[in-house]
Order: structure tokens, then C-alpha cells, then sequence
């Protein structure tokens, strides 16, 4: 498929990834939601096991995602599954990316720190919420703090859907 609709590619723009052709997008639209699937299953095990140590094992990950270009684990597609679905490199985090896996960094801060000290309803809710977070941004595109992100900075006029 070569072709996205308006809705797919503001859900991506949202996220910083702008300036790419259709068929740029359609070829990486599902490959940008394999870092957030795979923190996803991560932080739902870590989670359902109340695990300060699964979910404080995911932290450098997540705030990598932050600090570098891109997610760590966007590296099993750049060095293999894209050599199989001869795609194109996924483009570089923009901010709006990058404060989604800061804001997913403190979410499991919050409930590695609550689960280790006994608060485990509150690492329970912390926790759930990044994996109903993530769940949306897997399921649909559409990520949740890159949306906050725009509501606090103001959107450029890419992320505006055509009528």
C-alpha cells in the first residue's frame, strides 16, 4: 500500500514525523508502534507481577527514547526487520516523540518507586495507564503525550487535517 488517509498521517505528523511522502508513511506507519508495543508487554508484565525490577529495567530504554534520535528498540526493525519488508529507515524523534518516551520514563519511575515501597495500587494505576497509553498508540496511531505535547506548544500547520 502506498497511499495513507488524512487521519494516519496527522496521527504520525502529531508525533514529529513530517515532511514524508504518503508512501514513506504507509511503509513505516506499523513500525513505529514496535518500540511502544514492545514497552507495552514490558511494563503489562512488570506491572502484573508488581516488579519494581521488571519495570526499573525498562527505565533506560524508555529514556533513551528521550535523549537519542531514536528508540533503542527501533533497532530490531533498522537492522532486521526492514532488511525483510525492504523498507526505508525510520525517520529521526522530533520533540513531540521524544516527550512521549519522557513522559513514559516517568510513568515508570513512578511505579518502579511505588511497587518497591509499598504502594502498590498507586504502581498499579501508574503502571496500567502507560500500558493503556501505549495500547492506544499500538493499536491506532495515535500517541497520547505527543498530543499533549501539541496542546502545550501549539501544533504546526503539517499536523493540521485537511477538511
Amino acid at each position: 500500500m502506498n497511499t495513507i488517509s488524512d487521519v494516519t498521517r496527522a496521527r504520525i505528523e502529531a508525533q514529529g514525523f513530517v515532511g514524508l511522502d504518503d508512501r514513506t508513511l504507509a511503509a513505516i506507519n506499523y513500525w513505529l508502534r514496535l518500540a511502544p508495543a514492545i514497552c507495552m508487554v514490558w511494563t503489562a508484565i512488570g506491572t502484573a507481577l508488581t516488579s519494581p525490577i521488571i519495570v526499573s529495567a525498562l527505565i533506560p530504554f524508555a529514556a533513551l527514547g528521550a535523549i537519542l534520535p531514536g528508540h533503542p528498540f527501533d533497532l530490531l526493525y533498522t537492522h532486521g526487520f526492514r532488511h525483510l519488508a525492504g523498507g526505508p529507515r525510520l525517520p529521526r524523534y522530533a520533540a513531540p516523540r521524544r516527550f512521549a518516551c519522557l513522559m513514559g520514563t516517568a510513568m515508570l519511575i513512578g511505579t518502579a518507586l511505588a511497587f518497591a515501597t509499598g504502594w502498590i495500587l498507586v504502581g498499579r494505576i501508574l503502571g496500567w495507564g502507560l500500558v493503556g497509553a501505549a495500547l492506544v498508540t499500538v493499536t491506532t496511531g495515535f500517541c497520547i503525550p505527543s498530543f499533549v505535547y501539541g496542546m502545550l506548544t501549539g501544533r504546526p500547520r503539517a499536523y493540521v487535517m485537511k477538511s
